[in-house]
């Protein structure tokens, strides 16, 4: 995200319009006049800039769609996607500033392996009678082998004794911080994803959970008390999204007080 805001202000700084009689390189010239003009020019500029970041920010939401034909083409390095990981953890509110969203992030050779564990955990049940067997073959396993044909998986997860103190202490809301801290898991999951769509992937959202708690914990080591709520998917786009069907915006959106 932060890349696209930054390709609209140079956009926009390269189409400036401060008159070039100004010296822009000079700032104790430009802040020690008293010209009006000057300061309706500045405060267009930051506007504009303001309105550019914003329409940049709505295309990147417009743009972030559910892809599942992925794959293993990555169209940035690895270090990108650590910068975005370490972005959503820093960034990404929570309520009371409970920070107690976890992500595990599982890419090439691990991608794959956790793909193979959801394989093999529904041919599980297939094995016990759970699932038909036609049903697996045909549409569960095809799906699921379309998912480990990507680049990563960001697993979501939520730390119950981070949020348990908070609980305790604030005992008025202490009924609301668990559904609080599942928004503010969610926030993480719609930054990722945009921002992956963002470096150039596609990405779609899973709930395979809590099917597959036990198996990925054991691989990955991760605590027995972190509860799995989502993993996101991604890879290079081998597809395109489908038709979005969408109910009226009057039935969903109510504006009151505006000019």
């Amino acid at each position: 995200m932060a890349s696209t805001f930054s390709h609209s202000l140079r956009k926009l700084a390269g189409n400036s319009i401060i008159p070039t009689s100004i010296n822009r390189s000079s700032a104790a010239g430009i802040s020690g006049t008293k010209s009006p003009f000057l300061c309706r020019l500045n405060h267009h500029t930051s506007s504009s800039a303001a309105m550019s970041q914003t329409d940049s920010f709505i295309d990147l939401a417009r743009n972030r769609r559910t892809i599942y034909k992925l794959g293993s083409n990555s169209p940035v390095p690895d270090a990108k996607i650590k910068e975005l990981l370490h972005a959503a953890i820093e960034h990404v509110p929570s309520a009371f500033n409970t920070q107690s969203t976890r992500l595990v992030s599982l890419l090439h050779d691990d991608h794959r392996k956790f793909w193979d564990i959801v394989i093999e955990t529904f041919a599980g049940l297939v094995k016990s009678g759970r699932i038909p067997e036609e049903l697996f073959q045909k549409q569960t396993r095809p799906k699921l082998e379309g998912m480990k044909a990507g680049v990563g998986t960001i697993l979501f997860y939520e730390d119950p004794s981070h949020i348990a103190p908070f609980s305790e202490k604030f005992r008025t809301y202490k009924d609301h911080f668990q559904p609080w801290a599942e928004h503010s898991n969610a926030m993480h999951q719609y930054f990722l994803w945009a921002g992956l769509e963002s470096l150039g992937f596609g990405a779609n959202l899973q709930h395979y959970n809590p099917l597959i708690d036990a198996p990925v914990a054991k691989e990955w080591d991760v605590p027995s008390d972190w509860r799995l709520i989502a993993q996101l998917v991604f890879g290079s786009r081998e597809g395109e999204a489908g038709e979005k069907a969408q109910k009226p915006i009057e039935d969903r959106l109510k504006i009151y007080g505006s000019a």
